[in-house]
């Protein structure tokens, strides 16, 4: 009777832990701390997307958590256990696609596929994979023929061979085509629909949009922002940008009240010209401009502001 209750109790405790939780990971190269303080979870079921410039850490996280680097601080468990001391059973439940293309050239798809099926106690079935992957058409096909779009299809399905809980896809699409781009998008939508967790790291702000359930933004080694896309920024991205042009030039308000700052503006009746008026948000991009220093905050215009109020 207790056995049989404490089995449900553990399986709904694996359910809400993190895939992926970290606490003041440290990371140092030559006295310089790369990844300073860096706390972090990523949800099951989840894709997650790790922005940041060149350098900011990024890469260097996502090593740690494959258990690919070691740390020189804080905690990190991935899912469940420690990445620094994960056995073979704990690495057949991720996969990982690194940033650089590494099958070889001299077999197909499918016997790509096939030779490394070997490796995996439980391995999916080759011709499911394929069609998982959009490769179908090009089973036959050696890799050497392959687009780099469908080298990275098929670097996916060599990662999701061993059936991975969680996936970690280190700028995947870097170099491919809008088109290639769209076609890989589709695949990752498909693994999300099955369950799979994914930590997608990548430069592109349209596909993590496009792609992830949350965004964490990475500067400077440390974690300034994690949001869903459309939130992202918090009061940065509340705030509107109200410009028109008057006496030759233009004139802005940046404001969280755009309603207002056009009423003030039209108070003169309706004959008020205001030319070339526009109200704008920022973009994703704006917010993680402004949120790694790469531009100038957008403050509020004092004068104009007073002058209207």
């Amino acid at each position: 009777m207790t056995t049989t209750q404490a089995a449900p109790e553990s399986t709904a405790a694996r359910d809400i832990e993190p895939a992926v939780r970290v606490r003041g990971l440290v990371k140092r190269y030559g006295g310089r701390a790369v990844v300073d303080g860096l706390d972090l979870d990523v949800r099951r079921g989840e894709v997650f997307a790790l922005l940041g410039p060149n350098g900011a850490g990024k890469t260097t996280t996502v090593e740690i958590l494959e258990g690919l680097r070691r740390r020189d601080g804080g905690e990190v468990r991935v899912l469940g256990e420690d990445p620094a001391t994960g056995n073979r059973g704990w690495r057949a439940r991720i996969g990982v696609v690194g940033q650089a293309t590494g099958t070889g050239d001299a077999l197909t798809v499918r016997e790509t596929i096939e030779h490394y099926a070997v490796y995996h106690a439980l391995a999916e079935d080759p011709d499911e994979l394929i069609a998982a992957v959009g490769l179908t058409g090009s089973a036959g096909v050696r890799t050497a023929k392959l687009s780099g779009g469908q080298r990275r299809r098929l670097e996916v399905a060599l990662s999701m061979q061993g059936r991975p809980e969680l996936l970690f896809l280190d700028e995947p699409t870097t170099g491919l085509d809008p088109v290639a781009r769209r076609q890989f998008w589709t695949v990752l939508e498909r693994l999300r629909a099955g369950g799979t967790t994914i930590v997608l790291t990548t430069h592109y702000l349209d596909e993590a949009a496009y792609l992830a359930d949350r965004v964490g933004v990475i500067d400077r080694g440390r974690l300034v922002d994690v949001a869903p896309p459309e939130e992202m920024g918090g009061e940065l991205r509340r705030r509107s940008t109200v410009r028109w042009r008057e006496d030759g030039g233009f004139r802005s308000v940046v404001t969280t009240e755009p309603v207002a700052v056009l009423r003030d503006l039209l108070a003169g009746g309706p004959r008020v010209d205001l030319p070339d008026l526009t109200v704008t948000r920022p973009s994703l991009e704006d917010v993680y401009l402004q949120l790694v220093g790469a531009a100038p905050s957008a403050d509020v215009d004092t004068e104009i502001q007073g002058a209207l109020r």
